[in-house]
């Protein structure tokens, strides 16, 4: 199929971005595009890193999608249901934020994890922060919504046509433009704007965690990044609040698993399967480190370093919003991130 100049230029962007953990986690984000009629969306459960070695765009019909959203069809939240299946031969399935993508008048959508807008997006005063760090943007702060229709409902209050970028409570950052440059470089702009102070952690006692997966199902990462999140105890014990982002719910499990005094990776193992739980993929040993599972999947490692990665650029003195139970709930329950959860599965486990 023949390209556009534009669409090639996406693909370029969209590889550069998923390559950047700061940005963009295993099979987090997306980029779209449209082009006359069709919405060029990024597939669900695929990784944008991955946009020059395979075919990631999903055609989707855009007139019929946003005629749903403006007749608050639920039909609106099965994006599938509007993929061009001739131009789309892979029978890929567009993401869970099509709606997003769509709901934005711009040419060019970017939406990334971005940690440091996370970070901020996590916090009780978000709106206060994004309105002091956006000065002079067009922007709209659009509070939690679960992915998907309720996020575009939310959305769609709160955007006019000049809106150019989207910070999500819980959640992340989107961006638009009407060519690829605008919405690259809107997103350079945006994502300094919120950078700020990084908090240094300690080294991981590789000695102590190696002894403490004894005989265990789990292993030192190779990303020595993962252990900040328990060397820091300040970081540790923002973790062990709960869950902050979707993304950490889907891929790692509600909340995280904190080791108590006393515990090794077998014992904390033991209570899991005695309990007919699922093992989480990871656990922070405060001070020491984190273990992993064996064979714990790319797409839960990836979330595991952002976990690191956004807990380090959160304030101490920060009130914060943890998902709720119900929150928590309703993404483990719901069949789009249940299809993502076995993509992951099936296709991105580290050997």
């Amino acid at each position: 199929m023949l390209r556009s100049s534009e669409f090639e230029a996406l693909l370029d962007l969209s590889a550069r971005i998923g390559a950047d953990p700061e940005l963009v986690q295993g099979a987090g984000g997306n980029t779209s595009i449209k082009e006359g009629d069709t919405l060029w969306i990024k597939a669900s459960g695929l990784w944008l890193a991955e946009a020059r070695a395979r075919d990631i765009m999903v055609p989707v019909a855009l007139d019929p999608l946003l005629d749903a959203l403006e007749r608050d069809d639920p039909a609106a939240e099965k994006a599938q249901d509007f993929v061009i299946e001739e131009l789309n031969p892979s029978g890929l399935r567009p993401s869970i934020e099509t709606t997003v993508h769509a709901l934005m008048p711009q040419k060019v959508v970017i939406h990334v994890h971005c940690v440091a807008t996370i970070a901020a997006a996590v916090q009780t005063n978000a709106a206060a922060i994004a309105a002091e760090r956006l000065a002079g943007i067009p922007y709209a702060f659009v509070p939690y919504a679960r992915p998907g229709l309720p996020l575009a409902r939310a959305i769609g209050e709160r955007i006019d046509a000049d809106t150019a970028a989207l910070v999500l409570g819980n959640h992340g950052l989107a961006v638009a433009g009407d060519t690829i440059e605008d919405a690259a470089l809107l997103l350079v702009d945006v994502s300094d704007r919120f950078a700020g102070l990084v908090r240094q952690a300690p080294a991981a006692d590789l000695q102590a965690l190696s002894r403490l997966a004894v005989n265990s199902a789990y292993r030192l990462p190779e990303d020595e990044r993962l252990h900040d999140a328990a060397t820091d105890l300040e970081s540790c014990r923002i973790a062990a609040g709960g869950s902050l982002y979707p993304d950490h719910v889907i891929f790692l499990g509600k909340g995280s698993v904190i080791a108590a005094p006393g515990d090794t990776a077998l014992s904390v193992e033991a209570r899991f399967l005695e309990a007919r739980e699922t093992l989480p993929p990871a656990l922070l040993f405060p001070g020491k480190g984190v273990l992993v599972l064996k064979d714990i999947t790319a797409g839960a490692l990836a979330m595991a370093r952002c976990l690191s990665d956004v807990a380090a650029r959160i304030p101490a003195s920060a009130r914060l919003r943890y998902l709720t139970d119900a929150e928590n709930a309703e993404l483990l329950g719901w069949d789009a991130e249940i299809y993502r959860q076995q993509l992951n599965r099936a296709g991105q486990v580290l050997q």
